[in-house]
C-alpha cells in the first residue's frame, strides 16, 4: 500500500508542484532585506561603477572618457604597490592564522586541563576593536619593544619595526594574525571536534604515533574547513584597513598602503573616478575569490 501511494504520489504532477511551490509569505519576508540590499549596496555601487567611466571629482560637471581610468591604472606604480602590498600580506597573514589557529586548535581539543578556560581566553582578541589593537600595538612597537632591545643591547630590536620600510608589513601581519586567530580557531575546533574518536583509537591499535594521527587522519579529515579558512581569510585579508591606518598609516612614505586606503585616500583627495575605477577592478576580484570559494565548498555539508 505504502509502495503503491509513493508511485502515485511521484507521478502526480500536481503533487510535484505543490511540492516545488514557495509560499508568498516567503517572498514577503525577503522583500525588506532584498530593498535595503538594492539602496544602500547595488544601486550606489552601480552608480559608482558609471562614474569610473568619466572624470567626475565627486561633484560638479563631469565628462565621459570610456576606458581612460582604466587604462591608466595598470601603469600607475602607486596602484600596482598598493595591490602588490595587498595580496603578499594577505597570503602572508594566511598562512601565519592558519597555522597557529590549527595548532592551537589540536591542543584545545586534546585532553589538557582548563581547555575550557583556554579557549575562551583565546577567543578574546575576536570581540576588541581592530584600530583599538592597532593603537596598542603602535605603542609597543614604537616604544616599548624598542626600549627593551635597547636595554637587551639587540641592534634590531632597538628600533621600531613600524619605521622600516621593508619590515612594516611585519608588524601588521603580526597584529593582524593576533585577531584574525580566534575566529579561524573556532572553525577548526569545530572541524576537530566533528571527527570521529574511534578513528585515533584505531590508530593507536595499528601503533600510529601522535605525529602520522595528525598528518594521515586529522589533515585529511577537516581539510574542508581548511578550504574555507583559507578562502575566508583571503577575501577578507584583501580588505584590510583600520589595522594599517592604526598601525602605520600606510607609511613609512606608501610602503603599506593598502587598496582600500589607496581607494578612500582618493575619494577624499578629489580623485573619485579615477579610485571608482580601481574599486571596480577590486570588487571583481573579490567576486573572482568568493566564485572560487563557491566552487570549492558546493556540496560540502559534511566534511571527511
Amino acid at each position: 500500500m505504502s509502495a503503491t501511494t509513493t508511485i502515485v504520489t511521484q507521478g502526480d504532477p500536481t503533487s510535484r508542484r505543490s511540492s516545488r511551490r514557495v509560499e508568498p509569505i516567503y517572498y514577503l519576508f525577503l522583500l525588506p532585506s532584498l530593498t535595503l540590499f538594492t539602496l544602500a549596496i547595488a544601486v550606489p555601487g552601480a552608480i559608482g561603477i558609471f562614474f569610473s567611466f568619466t572624470d567626475s571629482i565627486g561633484i560638479g560637471d563631469w565628462n565621459f572618457i570610456g576606458l581612460t581610468n582604466y587604462i591608466a591604472l595598470f601603469s600607475d606604480p602607486a596602484i600596482l604597490q598598493s595591490y602588490l602590498f595587498t595580496f603578499g600580506f594577505a597570503v602572508a597573514t594566511v598562512i601565519v592564522v592558519n597555522v597557529v589557529a590549527f595548532l592551537l586548535a589540536v591542543g584545545l581539543t586534546s585532553r589538557i586541563r582548563f581547555k575550557t578556560g583556554l579557549r575562551t581566553v583565546f577567543v578574546i582578541p575576536m570581540v576588541i576593536s581592530g584600530i583599538i589593537i592597532a593603537y596598542v600595538f603602535n605603542f609597543l612597537f614604537s616604544n616599548s619593544i624598542p626600549a627593551a632591545g635597547g636595554a637587551l643591547g639587540v641592534p634590531w630590536l632597538a628600533t621600531s619595526l613600524l619605521a622600516n620600510p621593508d619590515l612594516a608589513w611585519v608588524a601588521i601581519v603580526i597584529v593582524t594574525a593576533w585577531q584574525a586567530i580566534p575566529g579561524t580557531l573556532l572553525i577548526y575546533i569545530a572541524g576537530l571536534l566533528a571527527v570521529p574518536g574511534d578513528v585515533y583509537e584505531a590508530a593507536d591499535l595499528d601503533g600510529a604515533s601522535t605525529t602520522q594521527q595528525l598528518f594521515r587522519i586529522t589533515l585529511p579529515l577537516v581539510a574542508g574547513y581548511v578550504v574555507i579558512n583559507v578562502i575566508l581569510g583571503f577575501k577578507g585579508f584583501l580588505n584590510a584597513y583600520d589595522i594599517i591606518v592604526g598601525l602605520t598609516n600606510g607609511g613609512p612614505g606608501t610602503a603599506t598602503r593598502s587598496i582600500a586606503m589607496t581607494i578612500i585616500a582618493g575619494f577624499n583627495g578629489g580623485d573619485y573616478a579615477y579610485q571608482m575605477a580601481n574599486a571596480t577592478i577590486f570588487f571583481v576580484v573579490a567576486v573572482l575569490i568568493s566564485l572560487l570559494q563557491l566552487s570549492l565548498t558546493r556540496g560540502r555539508n559534511q566534511f571527511s
